[in-house]
């Protein structure tokens, strides 16, 4: 799983004025609302920094969520602005959680977990046809996954089984070959086109489309299948009646966990009659990957490339890995936000850094969060350990900063919270 990138974590319409909701990706926690002067959405880190309460458990206040506990105030920066024990004293400098950038675009909310500057994140893809609603009618929907987001973004985009796992719905066991395909690549995607033979349309579709001549007869389907960084699929049908577009976000929950959501775009039967059967057809081609995909093994992918065996029709998923170990090696992989708590538990949790931290260096040590488990799986893979990182303590009365940083006090680990997924360590002074 890889931080810096735009994730589409909720469709827009789902995030409801009024209400914290709660959503989980790459292990951590995050707290979605709606901000009351504007309606835009904020995304925070759903863990109070006093007593560790998730927020998306509290209630609004103007634009700031209350935390349920002790109903502390935290601004849409994920400052605390109000301590209600203590109304007459300053607040802690350091009273924040992790704020991260949003926009709604595309009928999502699309959040940044990561900390670099604007102009170096990557982009997102341009989807503007989903706001086409004039030449296709849409339809949405999720679907959860017990399988890792790579496994099943790779089988997104596999031209190869079709013919094998969904024969009879868009692919043809009488006709499996792979033809010549064309490629379009950048360092954030890559695009594979082919034309497959189709099988004999069934249902209403076959009612429609006379294709019931033999295979030979047949013409042949153009389909194209796209990868985004990090985990965006699109697949592209020209059927004989029309373009169908299915645009997917594959959110890893966590690396065994992934939540899908779809919006599925096709330029006939755009009455809303057909929407029932729309959805129905592609969930059957879901149900079809799940069956398959739940079953792979490794449940990972391999770090090594040449781990499995590749052939031509793999382009796609090769260019992928690729890519995908040059982040690994850039540093980008979330193992070194991942927070290990001592003990005979060995609870873990993450937190991804927030652009803030940079952006106010003072403060970049108000968020604790240990690098254990990463210096752990760079030793299993036989690479160096990341160096020692000093984390300072939150001060509760201490409002005004410090000349200089305090000496360590204490090497204090806390055990992570077993029920959220963000960080746990907060209120002492760590050596991690």
């Amino acid at each position: 799983m890889f931080k810096n990138f735009w994730y589409a974590v909720e469709f827009s319409t789902d995030v409801k004025p009024g209400k914290p909701m709660k959503v989980k990706l790459l292990g951590q926690q995050l707290v979605l609302y709606r901000k009351h002067s504007d309606n835009s959405v904020v995304a925070l880190s759903d863990l109070c920094v006093h007593r560790g309460a998730a927020l998306s458990d509290g209630e609004l206040k103007g634009d700031c969520v209350v935390c349920p506990y002790h109903g502390w105030e935290y601004n849409p920066g994920g400052v605390v602005e109000r301590i209600p024990a203590h109304p007459e004293k300053g607040i802690p400098r350091k009273a924040r959680v992790d704020s991260y950038p949003t926009q709604e675009k595309y009928k999502f909310v699309w959040v940044y977990m990561g900390d670099l500057p604007e102009e170096e994140r990557p982009p997102l893809p341009d989807w503007s046809v989903i706001d086409d609603d004039v030449n296709f009618r849409a339809v949405t929907g999720q679907f959860l996954w017990k399988s890792n987001y790579e496994r099943i973004l790779e089988n997104g985009v596999d031209v190869a089984h079709t013919p094998f796992v969904h024969g009879g719905v868009f692919g043809n066991k009488e006709k499996p070959e792979v033809p010549e395909f064309q490629i379009e690549e950048s360092e954030w995607h890559c695009k594979v086109s082919i034309e497959l033979n189709p099988p004999r349309s069934k249902g209403l579709w076959g009612m429609i489309n006379p294709n019931r001549q033999a295979l030979a007869d047949r013409p042949p389907v153009p389909v194209s299948t796209t990868w985004w960084l990090p985990n965006m699929i699109l697949l592209e049908i020209g059927t004989p009646m029309g373009a169908l577009k299915i645009f997917d976000v594959n959110i890893p929950i966590d690396e065994e966990t992934t939540l899908v959501k779809f919006v599925a775009l096709r330029s006939f039967f755009k009455g809303a009659w057909a929407d029932r059967d729309a959805r129905r057809r592609i969930f059957k081609v879901l149900y079809e990957d799940q069956a398959i995909v739940d079953a792979v093994r490794p449940e990972l992918l391999p770090f090594d490339l040449s781990a499995e065996l590749h052939v031509k029709s793999d382009y796609n998923a090769i260019k992928y890995r690729r890519r995908r170990q040059e982040l690994i090696e850039a540093g980008w992989g979330v193992e070194d936000n991942t927070i290990v708590g001592e003990g005979p538990a060995r609870v873990e949790a993450r937190v991804i850094p927030s652009p803030v931290r940079k952006e106010v260096p003072e403060l970049a040590s108000a968020w604790n969060y240990k690098e254990v488990r990463s210096r752990e799986l760079r030793m299993n893979r036989g690479e160096p350990p990341v160096p020692l990182r000093t984390e300072r303590r939150l001060v509760m009365d201490d409002p005004e900063p410090a000349a200089a940083e305090p000496p360590v006090a204490e090497q204090v680990v806390k055990s992570a919270d077993k029920t959220d997924g963000t960080n746990p360590t907060k209120d002492k002074e760590v050596i991690a």
